[in-house]
This record gives C-alpha cells, sequence and structure tokens, in this order.
C-alpha cells in the first residue's frame, strides 16, 4: 500500500475532542513509513499537548483504521520535539474550527500572550471583533473561553500554542 493511501485513511480519523477535525486537520501526523516488502506501517504523531487525554484514544483509532485497510502491524510512535504548535494546523481545519463554532487560532503560535498581548478574537457566529476573554480555560485546556459583545454568545477560542 501507498503512503498516498495511508494518508487517505488517516483523513478519516476524526479528533474525539472536535469530531469535525481529522488528525491530519490538525497536523499531529508527522510521518508515515512504510516497511519494505510486508504490510506494516508506522505512524508518527505528536500530541497538541503533553499528557493529552485524548491521543490514546486517537492512537487505538489509528491502529483500527489501518488494520480495517488490510494493513498488518501498525506501529504508533509519538514524538515530542518538535512540539505541536497550532501553526500545524490546516487552513481546512481553521475553517472547519469557525464552522463548528470555535473561534480558530490567530496568528501564529508565538509568546505574545504571556507577554499580556491581547489577541483580537473574531465571534465565529456573527464575525464581529468586539469580543472578551472570559477565561482562560474553555471547555477544554487547549482551548479559552470568549464572549461576543455583540451577538452576546459565548464561544471557545482554540488558543495558539
Amino acid at each position: 500500500m501507498s503512503s498516498n493511501k495511508i494518508y487517505d485513511i488517516l483523513a478519516t480519523v476524526s479528533d474525539p475532542e472536535i469530531p469535525v477535525l481529522t488528525i491530519l486537520d490538525l497536523g499531529i501526523v508527522r510521518e508515515v513509513r512504510l516497511t519494505d516488502g510486508t504490510d506494516d506501517v508506522e505512524v508518527v504523531i505528536t500530541p497538541t499537548y503533553s499528557g493529552c487525554p485524548a491521543m490514546d484514544y486517537i492512537e487505538v483509532n489509528i491502529r483500527a483504521a489501518l488494520q480495517e485497510h488490510g494493513l498488518g502491524q501498525v506501529k504508533i510512535t509519538t514524538v515530542l520535539s518538535p512540539a505541536w504548535t497550532t501553526d500545524w494546523l490546516t487552513e481546512s481545519g481553521k475553517a472547519k474550527l469557525k464552522e463548528y463554532g470555535i473561534a480558530p487560532p490567530v496568528g501564529s503560535a508565538d509568546k505574545l500572550s504571556l507577554l499580556g498581548e491581547k489577541t483580537e478574537v473574531e465571534c465565529p457566529r456573527c464575525g464581529a471583533k468586539n469580543t472578551k476573554l472570559v477565561s482562560q480555560f474553555g471547555s477544554t485546556a487547549c482551548k479559552a473561553l470568549y464572549h461576543c459583545r455583540e451577538c452576546l454568545e459565548p464561544f471557545d477560542y482554540f488558543k495558539c500554542h
């Protein structure tokens, strides 16, 4: 089986926390390695953050999807360096986030927020930029909770990191 076919299969594996995103949308798949002359494959992944509780579930789903398509041994290797960054999210993934009601990361994964710089986050519902940070922690650790001052709706923002 070709690596392109394997990537096609991986494109069907959804993120358990944000099911509209695939693991390819998230950019957590770093590499696919095929073993010559066998049906064995190794998938190299990087978690969105160290200790992400969804990674075990994602590994099980990767293995199941590949074995369902006839692959033999499926090895999942987790690498932590370089650390995952929201810069690895695909443009398609960012659009899917917005459509789902989660504001995608603004800009690049720099450290401005750590220095107290304010991020201008657009409301995914109405498009207004008149929004306010309510909490650095939203429905999951990788999201912050915002409130739109125009449509008055709360929403998650996928934090840059």
